[in-house]
């Protein structure tokens, strides 16, 4: 063999190598690197039994905050009636709003060392929030669904929010207060105040003032 049809074998080969290494290694699968329900502990100053009261508290608070952004997603696109470019509006809104808050405390569970809950399978064993229908309901029952779930987080993060306080978890005691708890309460009151029974006019009264009575 030539010497020039060597070298052109030499770059042959040297081309399909690094090809190989540019090519994606697929079906790759390996034991978790963490178990569910159990802590890498990270220096953050705080006990390790603080740490798993937290964990196992946000991630019922998790699984209960994602039901709750996916049934307002749900009522988003399936809200009707008179009031439904409001509500359609208003219902995305607080789904985003709850979005970010499952983020946060996604991210207090890792920060404190433990897995967070992540699927719709895994959510929907976990939640004590009922399920709603496949089907569309009416505006009002919508809202009432709403707000039972909101109460519920509302329960369990007030009494979560004092367990953290105990243990010394003041960031996770924060995040309930702060997030939580203020943002679910915001979002009850605008959802509240469209269960309201007020007509927009008074008919009695306009027909008095017509005629001067």
């Amino acid at each position: 063999m030539s010497t020039k049809k060597r070298e052109v074998g030499t770059r042959i080969n040297q081309l399909e190598a690094g090809a190989q290494r540019a090519k994606p290694v697929l079906h790759q699968h390996a034991q978790e690197i963490q178990p569910y329900g159990k802590i890498a502990k990270l220096p953050i100053a705080l006990d390790e039994t603080a740490c798993e009261s937290s964990i196992n508290n946000l991630n019922q608070i998790l699984a209960d905050t994602m039901t709750l952004r996916d049934m307002y997603k749900k009522h988003h696109w399936q809200v009707a009636g008179a009031t439904f470019y409001q509500l359609h509006l208003l219902f995305d809104k607080h789904h985003g709003e709850q979005d970010e808050l499952v983020d946060t405390v996604a991210e207090r569970i890792q920060i404190l060392g433990g897995v967070s809950i992540a699927m719709a399978a895994d959510v929907a064993e976990t939640t004590i929030i009922p399920r709603p229908p496949r089907g569309r309901e009416e505006a009002p029952v919508q809202i009432s669904r709403l707000l039972e779930a909101h109460e519920f987080i509302l329960k369990e993060a007030r009494t979560m929010a004092r367990e953290a306080s105990e243990v010394g978890d003041d960031g996770t005691n924060d995040l309930l207060v702060s997030d939580v708890i203020r943002s679910n309460e915001l979002q009850v009151w605008f959802l509240s105040e469209h269960l309201v029974t007020t007509p927009l006019s008074h008919p009695e009264q306009a027909k008095a003032v017509a005629t001067g009575d």
